[in-house]
């Protein structure tokens, strides 16, 4: 399996450090371009630079973009039948408090921007460091709450979580997504271990 990441940033590189180590092809990709990610090429041994049109060819797309840039990427692709990783949360900078999301859960308002495309959402939780750091701890996995409409689309999101060592816990719907949202769910900055 293939995964394409679009955005650099610290929640990406830290979620293509773990796909790397589970033995994914990984590609990241910006708006910057593939010359741009000379330094991450050569510090995640064995990721690939690309376009971000490579990117969205791959089988699974992880979307790290910031809120504020969303609706320009998404306005700009085909995301038809795309299984999307959603791990963006809904903060405006510069003192990211939450965008106005009417109290819809703010994968809902994804999912409607990237037409067609089945969004689950996940990875979103933990701090970048967090996520770069050992899945197992204390004997047992950290947890990644992931959620989602679509069936097919969170059990290959749940072999993900498992095949890195996570412990995954689906949530449920898009509605059950409120839990994991930050900065208004109870869930974000939680590091919960599931004993083995």
């Amino acid at each position: 399996m293939k995964i394409g990441i679009i955005g650099s940033g610290k929640i990406g590189l830290a979620f293509a450090k773990q796909a790397i180590k589970a033995g994914y092809e990984v590609l990241v990709s910006n708006s910057r371009g593939p010359a741009s990610l000379a330094e991450v090429v050569r510090d995640i041994k064995g990721v690939q630079a690309g376009t971000v049109e490579e990117a969205l060819k791959a089988d699974v797309i992880f979307l790290a973009v910031q809120w504020i840039h969303l609706s320009a990427i998404a306005g700009q692709y085909n995301w038809k039948g795309k299984l999307v990783i959603d791990p963006i949360n809904p903060v405006v900078p510069p003192d990211y408090k939450m965008a106005e999301l009417n109290g819809r859960p703010s994968s809902e308002v994804v999912s409607e921007m990237l037409s067609g495309a089945r969004v689950v959402k996940a990875f979103n939780t933990f701090t970048p460091e967090l996520l770069s750091a050992a899945p197992e701890q204390s004997g047992g996995r950290r947890v990644i709450f992931f959620s989602g409409n679509d069936a097919e689309a969170k059990r290959t999101v749940l072999s993900i979580i498992e095949k890195m060592g996570f412990a995954g816990i689906d949530l449920g719907g898009f509605e059950a997504s409120k839990l994991q949202q930050y900065p208004s769910g109870p869930l974000p900055g939680l590091n919960l271990i599931k004993l083995s």
